[in-house]
């Protein structure tokens, strides 16, 4: 049977332009082994099945509960946030705690729910996509996935320690995070430190898979656009996640060594820190919105049922984002005092991203533009991350500008601008792609009812959670702070109401997975008709192997 198999493979491998030498060999000596053919068919269950597993299916599976506990676990957190701030005063938390609440909240946001939201579906959707077997390092795969909870349990375990946990907010700037920092800031690098491999290794499997385990004729401007955004965000993880290591490096250093990288009185400069860590910061807030391109370019011909418009000029939109993104990070640091061009040249290079971007949101209403449209929850959810992420680019725009961003700084019209990209942009396309890619991961079609209950309950109150603040902001309400003045006391009880029914709409996304899951209406392999690619020819559930023979692409 092993002999059949290597014939096979050989077979496949020899006639594919796409792939190397090199991978020939591998899949050959490697992928097919007597142990491995065991293993596949011999699937161990329960716990040791997901322990285990290589699949990419599982361990997509896998990153996307994980996310969904940490959207939780960090949306109580944003909870604790909001309900201390309904009115002024001190409530229900001593001011170090919500510290430590907007702290953890915000890095369990950006690398626990977000980022392995994404990872998720690149484990799930790609090697679909591109009509690959698995992905191309399946043991690093597994691995990768399964130090992500040890670095959250160090980070949550840091809040039961003497003095709590990290309360320097989540971009951790020094001195507070060297000078004045907790004890548990060792915890707080240390889980920082295992979620950058765990990201990097994801990245390279990525990239490996997509170059080397293409199906035979899917030349690069043939993949799917989210195999695209996945791939430049990938070589953006690599870029930029070492420059973090190295910062909370210097953090730990500086702390518990005696070093003095951000110490003055030492020789050290604190604004350095900043340049740092912005340098990895800004190119990671395109790592959370990439892949939310992809997937939007992904729905919105589904559901206007024609090509997506302008496919190239979204590619190479998506890599002058990537590319422009190393080049504007001190926009984020206008207050500290930088020379006039210095200012300039970020302000400029800043405004300059809003014009690829503008490509795309360009793309997506043509691609709408007199199709044949019909408004299913995917699309609900995609036309909704269209409108409001655009708000969020706009006061984006607001905050480039130097003079005008001397009154927005620091002050609650931030908070609103990055909310409105992250949570109406980067959340909202996870649950586009979740809603559009159930039938396949399950084999059912979900509650169409209880799933507009969803969306709706959604966007309204995201809105007023986060539309309100941009008032706030403009009137000079500072972030980060458990009290404030009493003239925005009514507004922040208009934003924290929107806050708890924002919070409480994601227990019926819950319901409708649940419900999902066990059962209902049978779905097809393609159950969107307007759908395209390779993941829609495979029954729906996807099979555990997808492709035993790479598919033809014409």
């Amino acid at each position: 049977m092993t002999d059949m198999l290597r014939e096979e493979v050989k077979t496949d491998v020899e006639g594919s332009d796409s792939n190397s030498n090199i991978l020939k060999d591998d899949v050959l000596n490697n992928d097919f082994s007597d142990d491995q053919h065991s293993q596949h068919h011999h699937q161990p269950t329960g716990f040791k099945r997901w322990l285990f597993t290589t699949n990419h299916k599982d361990i997509g599976s896998l990153y996307l509960i994980f996310s969904f506990a940490m959207f939780l676990t960090g949306g109580a957190m944003a909870m604790v946030i909001r309900a201390e701030l309904f009115q002024p005063g001190l409530q229900l938390v001593e001011p170090n705690f919500f510290n430590q609440m907007t702290t953890v909240h915000g890095l369990i946001m950006v690398f626990g729910a977000v980022m392995p939201a994404f990872t998720g579906l690149a484990n799930w959707m790609i090697p679909m996509m591109i009509g690959a077997p698995d992905m191309a390092l399946p043991r690093m795969n597994n691995w990768s996935f399964w130090i992500l909870p040890f670095a959250f349990t160090l980070l949550l375990s840091s809040l039961f320690m003497e003095g709590g946990g990290p309360n320097f907010g989540w971009t951790f700037y020094a001195p507070l995070s060297t000078m004045y920092s907790p004890a548990s800031t060792g915890l707080f690098v240390f889980s920082i430190h295992i979620m950058g491999i765990s990201s990097i290794m994801g990245a390279i499997n990525v990239i490996v898979t997509i170059i080397n385990l293409r199906a035979p004729g899917m030349t690069y401007m043939k993949m799917p656009l989210f195999v695209w955004t996945w791939l430049i965000t990938a070589f953006l993880l690599i870029a930029v996640m070492p420059v973090l290591a190295g910062a909370v490096t210097m953090v730990l250093t500086d702390k518990y060594f005696g070093t003095s990288f951000f110490n003055a009185a030492g020789g050290g400069d604190p604004v350095m820190f900043q340049h740092i860590f912005w340098f990895f910061g800004h190119p990671e807030v395109y790592i959370m919105i990439l892949p939310s391109f992809g997937i939007i370019s992904a729905i919105i011909p589904a559901f206007s049922r024609k090509r997506l418009f302008g496919y190239s000029s979204m590619v190479y939109a998506t890599a002058s984002i990537a590319g422009l993104s190393f080049l504007v990070w001190a926009h984020h640091m206008f207050t500290t005092g930088m020379p006039v061009a210095a200012e300039l040249f970020f302000m400029y290079c800043t405004m300059l991203i809003s014009v690829p971007t503008g490509v795309k949101v360009f793309n997506w209403v043509a691609t709408m533009w007199r199709g044949s449209l019909t408004f299913e929850v995917p699309m609900l959810f995609s036309i909704a991350f269209i409108v409001l992420f655009t708000i969020g680019g706009f006061s984006g725009l607001m905050l480039a500008i130097t003079p005008a961003d001397f009154q927005y700084h620091d002050t609650y019209f931030v908070v609103a601008h990055f909310h409105y990209v992250l949570v109406s942009g980067a959340i909202f396309s996870i649950m586009a792609a979740a809603y559009y890619w159930m039938p396949k991961w399950t084999g059912y079609m979900f509650d169409e009812r209880l799933a507009k209950w969803h969306f709706w309950c959604s966007v309204v109150s995201v809105n007023i959670l986060f539309f309100p603040m941009h008032f706030l902001g403009l009137a000079g309400m500072p972030r980060r702070i458990p009290d404030y003045a009493l003239q925005f006391a009514d507004v922040n009880a208009v934003v924290s109401i929107g806050g708890f029914m924002f919070g409480l709409s994601q227990l019926i996304f819950l319901a409708v997975v649940i419900k999902c899951i066990r059962g209902g209406e049978p779905a097809a392999a393609k159950p969107w008709e307007g759908a395209e690619g390779l993941e829609w020819t495979v029954a729906s559930p996807a099979p555990h192997h997808t492709f035993s023979t790479p598919p033809k692409i014409d």
